[in-house]
């Protein structure tokens, strides 16, 4: 499993190239970023990923700072620095394409951050239950990681394992640990917003969210304050979309890539 030295990290990468015929020009490219704690680039290998390759795009995909098979250092957590790890292995690799980034859950707020710090390096943002990181995101994730008994997260975490203690707890544990060794919990609450809300983000956006998520109450606020988004919800579905509907969630995404920027793809 290939890793690339990013700065101080040696980060865990895994590419898929497109399948099919060569196209005229360089080929799409897809960055996939995955969610926090209990998340890591093999929730992606085993969903979208293949499927976008099969469409005619380059697929890259990384576990991020902390997560999988990336360095975890004990410091350096907040927004920016994730950012800043996706600028760099872009750079690492000799990527000058502009990307398609998608960002499942806590992956939305990175790829909303780059879009807003590195505009000429991403070409669309697809946000699969993801908020932008603006205060009212900072404030929930101060909540969540730090708040009453150490968060909602947590307790949200324990309440799941009580109710089916067969689960497999493995991504819990090493949830446990993120959280133990590092200043993961302070630092995210901390990271630099974005104060002028989403002006900042001018490229096309594709919002997905769960009906049954209370994030998707935010979906008129979003499409109505991006420059250019569409949002979709999907019906009795909580936050976990990429796991329990990856089939629609791949369908949705490709659709809106061919008819609302008419990227080139193809089948393989």
């Amino acid at each position: 499993m290939p890793k690339i030295r990013v700065g101080e990290l040696d980060v865990h990468v895994q590419r898929m190239p497109a399948a099919g015929p060569p196209v005229d020009g360089p080929r799409p490219l897809v960055v996939l970023v995955h969610g926090m704690l209990i998340d890591s680039l093999a929730s992606y290998y085993f969903s979208l990923g293949p499927v976008f390759a099969e469409r005619g795009m380059d697929v890259l995909m990384y576990d991020l700072r902390g997560h999988g098979r990336t360095t975890r250092p004990a410091t350096g957590y907040r927004l920016e620095d994730f950012v800043t790890d996706l600028d760099g292995l872009l750079d690492a690799l000799g990527e000058g394409r502009p990307a398609h980034v998608v960002g499942n859950s806590f992956g939305g707020a990175i790829a909303y951050g780059f879009a807003a710090t590195r505009p000429d390096r991403v070409r669309s943002v697809m946000a699969i239950e993801a908020e932008p990181p603006v205060r009212s995101w900072a404030a929930k994730m101060a909540e969540g990681l730090t708040g009453e008994e150490g968060g909602l997260v947590v307790k949200e975490v324990r309440t799941w394992l009580l109710e089916d203690p067969e689960r497999n707890a493995r991504p819990f544990q090493l949830a446990g640990r993120i959280l133990d060794a590092t200043t993961l919990a302070e630092d995210i609450p901390r990271s630099r917003v974005l104060d002028d809300g989403l002006a900042a983000i001018r490229c096309p956006v594709f919002a997905l969210y769960g009906a049954d998520s209370e994030l998707s109450g935010q979906a008129d606020h979003v499409a109505a304050t991006l420059a250019c988004c569409r949002t979709a919800v999907l019906p009795d579905q909580g936050h976990s979309v990429l796991v329990e509907r990856p089939k629609e969630t791949a369908d949705l995404l490709l659709g809106w890539l061919e008819d609302d920027i008419h990227t080139p793809l193809e089948a393989g």
